[in-house]
């Protein structure tokens, strides 16, 4: 009996390992960088970028933060600041031009826009994860935004990673970029070109 349960209890195993795989890692490949920066490069594409690092890493605010004070939130760290300002000397060195840049409110995401120092920095609530998943006015608002960009430069996002997840149905890294062509009546709004890992 022992040994009968041991090849299905395994099998389980095996899938649970496997579906988070599949949830956290999208169509294309993480390394897929060169596509992404071509696209970036190119111009009319939208750059959805996950704030820096910002310990623990995953999960929410510490209970009673406040959105009017940093101090009561989970911020970036050394490691974050210095992946915001790679990613600003990244997008600078490749001759991105960026049209607009827009932010969570959440002073993790702010800093981060801020320190890439690649346009003036406009704050959304679409960049906001929904409170209640199942009304999504901010994700349809996310959606709006993304589909109607036509560029000529780039569209800068910088957001958490539910939010990324709620849009494109995975979980990006702290500091990684998802890189969307705008495409009116797609699910999301715009297809996956590519991902670009956060910067050393």
């Amino acid at each position: 009996m022992i040994e009968s349960r041991i090849p299905s209890r395994f099998a389980r195993v095996a899938l649970c390992v496997l579906a988070t795989v599949v949830i956290v890692t999208p169509g294309l490949a993480a390394g897929d960088s060169v596509g992404g920066w071509a696209a970036l490069v190119e111009g009319g594409h939208v750059a959805l970028i996950r704030h820096g690092n910002a310990p623990p890493g995953y999960g929410g605010d510490p209970p009673g933060f406040r959105i009017d004070d940093c101090k009561t939130q989970r911020n970036l760290d050394e490691l974050g600041r210095q992946q915001a300002r790679a990613l600003g000397e990244a997008f600078r060195r490749r001759g991105v031009r960026v049209d607009r840049v827009l932010s969570s409110p959440w002073c993790r995401c702010l800093e981060t826009a801020r320190l890439m120092a690649v346009g003036p920095v406009e704050t959304s609530w679409a960049l906001v994860p929904d409170r209640e998943p199942t009304a999504g006015a901010r994700l349809r608002e996310l959606k709006e935004i993304v589909s109607g960009w036509r560029g000529p430069g780039t569209l800068v996002l910088v957001t958490h990673a539910f939010t990324v997840r709620a849009l494109m149905g995975f979980l990006p890294t702290q500091g990684e970029i998802t890189v969307l062509k705008p495409k009116a009546g797609s699910p999301a709004g715009a297809d996956l070109v590519g991902m670009i890992a956060t910067p050393d």
